[in-house]
């Protein structure tokens, strides 16, 4: 039994992927709990989305990737911002607009400039292929986000449940509103080599639904969706080498499984009398 538990240890690939996995996830775990509490889900599936012009065109320019990526992602989402305060819009719609024109945009310019970019790569990510710049990359961005996020969670916290509240208090509300959309896309940046781009609003959204089913406060909501993530992601990349699956899909899965059982016992605990 021990021996199966450990196999997949044994191979350099494998231990990179196991790696990702535990750099990218506190990070993802966080930012979905305020993605969740500011009904933000579309913004992240939209922003993972509207990076990939941006991924393409760095390409073609002989810039750094992950460089084209931030900027797309962020740019996108200011935009969007500006379009839905200047007009009768709703952010919604305005967001749907935007960011499937940035997708198709990155198809179009991906087909009239063939190149060596392996599109599959950056839609669905490549965890077996993760090599040791890959890793230094996500911990640099990781790092960072996760301290912010740890140190600032009540300010964050206060300005997604009441933003006027927050305002009167003396928060910079802008800061916070736009230091959250930076992070939104480091964070999509850190997980493109591993999940990529189509799969990394499960890795955004689902933590922190599961979270908010199995607890009543936001501190703990943090802390289960870390240690759920974590256990999620590991679960995923060690049963992908048994089941010769693709990682980030498995993954998405048992976070799907997890997520189900959440919603199961938190009906169960409803009807309780």
């Amino acid at each position: 039994m021990l021996e199966t538990l450990l196999f997949p240890f044994q191979f350099p690939f494998m231990q990179n992927a196991f790696w990702i996995a535990l750099i990218v996830a506190p990070p993802c775990a966080l930012l979905s709990c305020f993605l969740v509490l500011k009904g933000w889900s579309l913004m992240g599936d939209a922003v993972s989305h509207a990076v990939l012009p941006g991924i393409v065109a760095a390409y073609l320019a002989g810039l750094p990737l992950l460089l084209g990526a931030f900027v797309a992602g962020l740019g996108s989402a200011l935009l969007t911002g500006f379009l839905a305060d200047n007009s009768r819009i709703k952010r919604d719609t305005v967001m749907g607009v935007v960011f499937s024109a940035m997708f198709a945009l990155g198809i179009v310019l991906h087909t009239a400039f063939p190149s060596e970019l392996h599109l599959e790569h950056v839609l669905f990510g490549n965890m077996l292929g993760v090599g040791r710049a890959d890793l230094i990359t996500a911990a640099l961005i990781a790092g960072p986000v996760t301290l912010v996020l740890a140190l600032k969670w009540r300010d964050l916290m206060l300005h997604a449940f009441d933003p006027a509240q927050a305002q009167v208090s003396g928060l910079r509300t802008g800061v916070l509103h736009y230091g959250l959309l930076a992070i939104l896309s480091l964070t999509i940046v850190a997980t493109l080599s591993s999940v990529g781009l189509v799969l990394a609003i499960g890795l955004l959204i689902a933590p922190g639904a599961i979270a908010f089913l199995l607890t009543r406060s936001f501190g703990a909501m943090l802390v289960v969706a870390t240690a759920v993530t974590l256990g999620a992601m590991l679960t995923g990349v060690w049963a992908s080498f048994h089941l010769d699956s693709a990682p980030a899909p498995t993954i998405i899965l048992v976070l799907m499984a997890l997520f189900l059982l959440a919603l199961a016992r938190h009906r169960l605990r409803a009807r309780a009398p």
